[in-house]
């Protein structure tokens, strides 16, 4: 411990000091008005299809949870998705790599497909001679399958761009892979299209160029591929989004509050504004909130962010979209969980739910098993056990690599202040 009580209750003092001149007892009334006057439907100041705009009836639900974990699911199997990696690492000699490992779960448990992983190792190198590309190869008597991939040359970026291709390759062509398998609802452990690799598009130009090159292309193509097979099966598919981190409902409204003069929004993003709408408090402190219920909205269509790009104002990377593009259109509502004061995003194409039918379905599916659960739908928190790859596995792995390769890896102070793979 090295902060005295002293220091403690400076620290306290000074917070204190800020609260004095912040005051969000209007923010509940904001939230309202957002909500009441603005996303039926949230149109950009200029013009265009809406931002966001209800697919069905726009209103605001509970769910006692002792009630709804009770109740049945509608599908009588449920798959989840995930993929871990053991976080970019760069070496002495120049490479930068990161390697993701997939796995399917699924409820109630197929031991059999459990064992089958998906390896993806993305590397990066400055040296134009090399090249690293590799078909997919067989391990563990036909279980395990993995794959080298040469990650596009830039200057900048090197970690998010191994990152972001091994963790969104592992994934998708794991979920193409055992598609069959699934026979009522395929959960992803995080958001329905690979959106890092989306926004490249909207940031500076070496990734706005990146994101149109083959192998981000191919990614993403994998994404919609398998919208496409799941659509030809009449299976549901959907994204289950722990921490999401939108922006474009509060940067929409944002600009509109700005130019009639209304001041500015008070959040950072839309998890902290639905937080502000779907929270219920008992009106005597910040943490006093009522916890006998999970609160949602409805389903929303959503055209902003990275979502455009699948969306019928998108291109979707000029990739051929065998479906009407309407189709492929993220559409999600939000549900918030009192007990542990969480906001998860449910995405899904709108192939799926435009059907009035198959939207409650997945709204009652995911609000039970978040009830029972206290957390991710049981199919995804099997998936994220067997894809997670532990602090100790990543300083494992980062060893044997050091090893294979014959470089050690580039440490900072950080790596020897907390020890390797601590806090991640």
């Amino acid at each position: 411990m090295t902060l005295d009580p002293v220091h403690v209750d400076d620290i306290a003092s000074m917070a204190g000091a800020i609260a004095t001149s912040v005051d969000d007892t209007d923010h509940d009334d904001i939230a309202r008005t957002v909500w009441e006057q603005w996303l039926d439907p949230l149109q950009s100041p200029s013009g265009g299809s809406p931002v966001v705009e209800p697919l069905d009836d726009q209103r605001l639900s509970a769910a006692a949870i002792d009630d709804v974990a009770l109740v049945e699911s509608p599908f009588p199997t449920v798959h989840g998705l995930d993929s871990g990696t053991i976080n970019p690492t760069t070496f002495k000699n120049g490479l930068v790599l990161d390697v993701a490992h997939a796995a399917m779960a699924a409820d109630p448990s197929d031991l059999d497909l459990h064992r089958h992983r998906s390896i993806v190792m993305t590397v990066h190198t400055r040296d134009r001679t090399t090249a690293f590309d590799d078909e997919w190869r067989h391990s563990d008597e036909g279980y395990g399958r993995r794959r080298v991939v040469h990650a596009p040359r830039v200057s900048k970026y090197a970690e998010g761009v191994v990152h972001a291709l091994s963790l969104y390759l592992a994934e998708s062509s794991h979920a193409l892979e055992h598609a069959e398998a699934v026979d009522d609802l395929l959960l992803l452990d995080g958001p329905l299209y690979p959106k890092e690799l989306l926004s490249w598009q909207d940031r500076d130009a070496e990734l706005r160029d990146l994101a149109r090159e083959a192998k981000p292309k191919s990614v993403v193509e994998n994404y919609i591929r398998l919208v496409e097979t799941f659509v030809e099966r009449d299976v549901p598919l959907a994204g289950f989004v722990k921490n999401p981190a939108a922006k474009h409902i509060v940067k929409t409204v944002q600009k509109h509050f700005r130019k009639s003069g209304s001041g500015d929004v008070p959040w950072v993003d839309d998890t902290s504004f639905f937080v502000r709408l779907l929270e219920r408090g008992n009106g005597e402190g910040p943490d006093d909130r009522q916890t006998d219920a999970l609160t949602f909205t409805n389903w929303f269509v959503s055209r902003g962010g990275a979502d455009r790009q699948l969306s019928v104002d998108g291109d979707a990377f000029g990739i051929d979209r065998k479906l009407d593009p309407e189709a492929y259109t993220v559409t999600f509502f939000v549900l918030y969980d009192p007990r542990t004061d969480v906001c998860y995003r449910v995405e899904a194409p709108y192939a799926f739910t435009k059907d009035p039918e198959r939207r409650e379905n997945l709204t009652q599916h995911v609000v039970r098993d978040v009830a029972a659960g206290r957390g991710p739908p049981l199919a995804i928190a099997k998936a994220d056990e067997l894809a997670r790859v532990s602090a100790v596995e990543k300083a494992a792995l980062r060893r044997k690599l050091e090893e294979t390769l014959s470089s050690g890896s580039v440490h900072t102070y950080n790596d020897i202040r907390w020890f390797e793979g601590e806090g991640e």
